[in-house]
């Protein structure tokens, strides 16, 4: 039996300035469509743009704190985890960001 490793791609984004604070950003990478935030202590999120509930977009959720609210029904987002908060459930992907030199990567 082969074993099939999984490359991860370290993608460069943007300067980190270009970031809106607690602001979503919508970005695509091939398949990925994902929501980008820069939260108040410059850290920076990543997870996949649709909500597990009705696929809401939530690069235009409100940001609050590490959590975002998907714009359609409300639904708060663990930024770290991707999970969904009670009494709601469900998950979104999430994925890991760096900022360099003041200039954002992702992994896909």
């Amino acid at each position: 039996m082969m074993k099939q490793t999984l490359s991860k791609q370290h993608v460069k984004i943007c300067p980190l300035n270009e970031l809106p604070l607690q602001v979503g950003k919508k970005i695509v990478i091939s398949e990925h469509e994902i929501a980008l935030f820069r939260l108040a202590n410059d850290t920076v999120k990543a997870v996949e743009n649709k909500c597990p509930h009705k696929q809401g977009p939530l690069s235009e959720g409100m940001v609050s704190g590490d959590y975002v609210f998907c714009p359609l029904h409300d639904r708060k987002i663990d930024l770290d985890s991707g999970e969904v908060q009670k009494p709601d459930d469900g998950c979104v992907k999430t994925y890991h960001t760096e900022v360099v030199d003041n200039v954002v990567y992702i992994t896909l």
